[in-house]
């Protein structure tokens, strides 16, 4: 048993305590596969909601909720899971959370109805926050120097390959229609997978936790949550329902209880209480440039996934299999490209963020044209695959690199906050992807076609990815 200097979740400082000094390779394939789990479930709906919609009669504002339930859910808890994990053991929550997937997977499989799946799906997102946090906190209180680099990159880059992986397997599944199951099979996957990994994880993941855990800060978790629920819903909601008052209610309630969590948060910060996120830790320049990477890395890519997938299945008539294996390239050069990040970071330090952004700048100009000129029959996953390799070569470095750019940010002190937060960004962002940029390209498709909604679309996104180049010049060139 050994014993290390950290934070938990809630900011204040605390002794770790761990239990294998080192996380072994075992260990991080299984919490690494935790993460590709939660992360996968975000987008393996993507390809199979055609059949979701005929098998199950959902509307379209339904087949939303499926995929918004879960992101909300997932995003909203993060904090709260991080949090619960210092508290009662990093394995522990790290289980229950792998065993509350498997059992949430399960319903969603045998979902009878579509409110069924939602519900499901909105109990899946908070088993995935109860898993997805005590990964990179157990990384990071039983890792050191290089082996922490490594496994941090590995982290980054599982978000990206699971997106790819995610639509990639949800359509060979969904084509597959094994023994009859159709849809079915995204999540009914789900169930042997987190059986192993309970398995495994319980004699290879090492414990850790906060020897004098933080008192819990019930005001502001109830304000964190609703504050991000109230902006979250009517974005992904707002528009497929003809922007009801409700939707238009809770936008504006959005700012007022986030004005309300910052206010209890700094009372409590003063007061020497446990604050779920310390505003010191926000105040922090850093920490606040780090943060905002993950805003044009994430909005965009969950953005572009959504909308590529219809583009593939509504406009060119791909099948579920046709369409998922068409993002493979994109995943051929971002899994490499992750790989590579200790190195490009120990050569360019931060301007590695800088050159990525330019490179998947360049992978959405080739994508953007090839569709905008390119015969429409002639648009093959051939075609395509240019611009995704460049993509993905891009992706893989951005995706990795954020969390190693965002811990280094946070003082040591504050690791395990600077982690949680680091986290949430990253969920808040992908859900907002699809609302924004999804919604961005539903909205112009009908008066533009889809050709040139999905190329406005992009350059959105291009934008974005010019302004974390930009960014990323501001933030100091070494790193720890």
């Amino acid at each position: 048993m050994t014993t290390s200097t950290d934070t938990g979740t809630a900011g204040s400082p605390a002794v770790e305590t761990a239990g294998p000094a080192v996380l072994r390779p075992l260990g991080l394939f299984t919490v690494l596969l935790g993460a590709t789990l939660s992360s996968l479930d975000f987008f393996i709906v993507n390809v199979a909601l055609p059949s979701i919609e005929r098998d199950l009669r959902a509307a379209p504002a339904t087949l939303e909720m499926v995929v918004a339930g879960y992101a909300v859910a997932y995003a909203v808890l993060l904090v709260l899971g991080g949090r619960l994990g210092d508290t009662f053991g990093r394995r522990r929550l790290f289980l229950w959370g792998v065993a509350a997937f498997g059992v949430t997977s399960l319903a969603c499989g045998l979902a009878p109805g579509a409110w069924w799946l939602v519900a499901a799906r909105v109990a899946q997102g908070a088993a995935a926050a109860l898993m997805l946090p005590q990964v990179l906190a157990t990384i990071h209180a039983t890792t050191r120097g290089e082996r922490r680099a490594r496994a941090v990159a590995l982290y980054g880059a599982v978000s990206g390959i699971a997106g790819l992986l995610g639509q990639a397997l949800g359509g060979a599944l969904v084509a597959a229609d094994l023994s009859g199951t159709g849809w079915r099979a995204v999540f009914l996957i789900n169930v042997p997978i987190a059986a192993a990994a309970l398995l495994v994880g319980a004699r290879a993941v090492p414990d850790s936790r906060t020897e004098r855990p933080a008192r819990g800060d019930v005001l502001g978790t109830v304000l964190f949550a609703g504050a991000l629920t109230a902006l979250l819903l009517p974005l992904t909601e707002g528009r497929s329902t003809g922007w009801p008052l409700w939707s238009v209610l809770l936008l504006v309630a959005a700012p007022l209880l986030g004005w309300a969590f910052g206010a209890v948060e700094s009372r409590a910060e003063r007061t020497g209480g446990s604050p779920l996120l310390p505003p010191s830790l926000l105040r922090e320049p850093a920490v606040r440039k780090s943060l905002a990477l993950g805003l044009p890395i994430f909005i965009g890519f969950s953005g572009f996934m959504f909308g590529f997938a219809i583009l593939l299945q509504q406009g060119l008539r791909y099948g579920a299999l046709k369409a998922g294996l068409t993002v493979v390239p994109m995943g051929l050069t971002q899994i490499p490209a992750a790989m590579l990040v200790p190195r490009l970071v120990r050569r360019w330090g931060t301007r590695a963020m800088t050159r990525a952004a330019l490179v998947h700048v360049a992978g959405l100009a080739v994508t953007g044209l090839t569709v905008l000129w390119a015969p429409w029959a002639a648009l093959t996953p051939l075609a395509l695959a240019p611009g995704l390799l460049l993509c993905g070569l891009g992706q893989g470095v951005q995706l990795a690199l954020y969390y190693r750019v965002a811990l280094a940010a946070v003082p040591a002190a504050r690791a395990g906050a600077g982690s949680g937060l680091a986290a949430t960004v990253q969920q808040s962002c992908l859900a907002m992807g699809v609302a924004a940029l999804g919604s961005l390209f539903l909205a112009l498709t009908p008066s533009l076609g889809m050709r040139a909604a999905f190329a406005l679309m992009l350059g959105v996104q291009l934008a974005g990815l010019l302004g974390l180049a930009l960014l990323s010049l501001r933030l100091p060139r070494r790193m720890a």
